[in-house]
């Protein structure tokens, strides 16, 4: 019998946060910040579109974008170069998201120092993001090169490949706030969100998807629509600590021209759906049951 989500979750890790660091929903707008890649930036935009159609002020504070990008480019941007720095420094984000490449990344605990010191309430969220080319191959530069057909990858094995990645982020998270001495940085887990899409596309249960090639535009692994949304309801979830489960549609299902409508439909509230049982299964993602 395969493990439910929640048996998955408190499974690949020890490290259960604290429950003094579990914290109701929140009902007033983020101002929030983030430094990414390509896996990542495009949910600096759809998450303010998400947070706005359930009826929130949510604020873009800045943002910093470098394709290919570990976390230690971002930290290396000078202070008058960076509108995440400045934001920081000011004590004007309530929320910085980053998605670093593999680990260790020592320049995560840098930004959270810096903002920290000059917002205490701040909240730093780090991206699990699913495994380029679906596999665990920490190594960088990256393997852009490689040659993947992912109609064909072995989901069990991508599973456990994420679940060990999964923990490689746990591990390190939980250092850097034992080092603070409170749980100002969460987890993400989209990678284990983005597992379990493809399983359902696999077993014919999610509308309008036929392929798991359809969530990518290449074989390394760059999100399509439906991998990108399932990302950002992640992230929504995670920093407004609530189920994005019957919000409406967001604008980009326009893009998904070969798409019914009653299948945007019911794919969107299946991306919702896996976005909130995936985040509030998740030990370090701050949601409290």
């Amino acid at each position: 019998m395969r493990p439910s989500l929640i048996h998955v979750a408190l499974c690949i890790t020890a490290l259960v946060t604290r429950a003094d660091d579990l914290q109701p929903p929140i009902s007033v707008g983020q101002r929030v910040a983030t430094c990414g890649h390509s896996f990542h930036v495009f949910t600096y935009r759809q998450v303010a579109e998400i947070a706005a159609s359930a009826g929130l002020k949510h604020e873009l504070a800045g943002l910093s974008s470098i394709g290919g990008s570990t976390v230690i480019k971002h930290w290396a941007v000078p202070e008058e170069k960076s509108a995440v720095k400045q934001v920081l420094k000011a004590g004007k984000a309530d929320v910085l998201t980053l998605s670093p490449i593999w680990l260790p990344d020592e320049a995560i605990e840098q930004f959270v120092k810096l903002g920290i010191e000059h917002n205490p309430a701040l909240r730093i969220t780090v991206q699990e993001y699913w495994m380029p080319n679906d596999e665990y191959e920490p190594v960088y530069p990256l393997q852009t090169k490689k040659k993947v057909d992912h109609n064909a990858t072995d989901l069990a094995k991508l599973r456990d490949a994420t679940m060990r990645y999964a923990k490689d982020i746990e591990e390190h998270v939980k250092g850097i706030n034992q080092r603070l001495g409170k749980g100002a940085v969460f987890i993400v887990p989209v990678g284990m969100a983005a597992v379990t899409l493809r399983e359902k596309i696999v077993n014919g249960e999610a509308p309008g998807l036929k392929q798991q090639s359809e969530l990518f535009r290449d074989n390394w692994g760059h999100a399509l629509v439906p991998l990108q949304l399932l990302s950002s309801y992640c992230h929504f979830a995670v920093i407004y600590r609530k189920s994005p489960v019957g919000l409406p549609l967001p604008l980009d299902f326009r893009t998904l021209k070969d798409m019914s409508d009653d299948d945007k439909t019911k794919l969107n509230i299946l991306l919702q759906q896996i976005a909130w049982d995936t985040v509030s299964a998740h030990p370090m993602s701050g949601i409290m049951k």
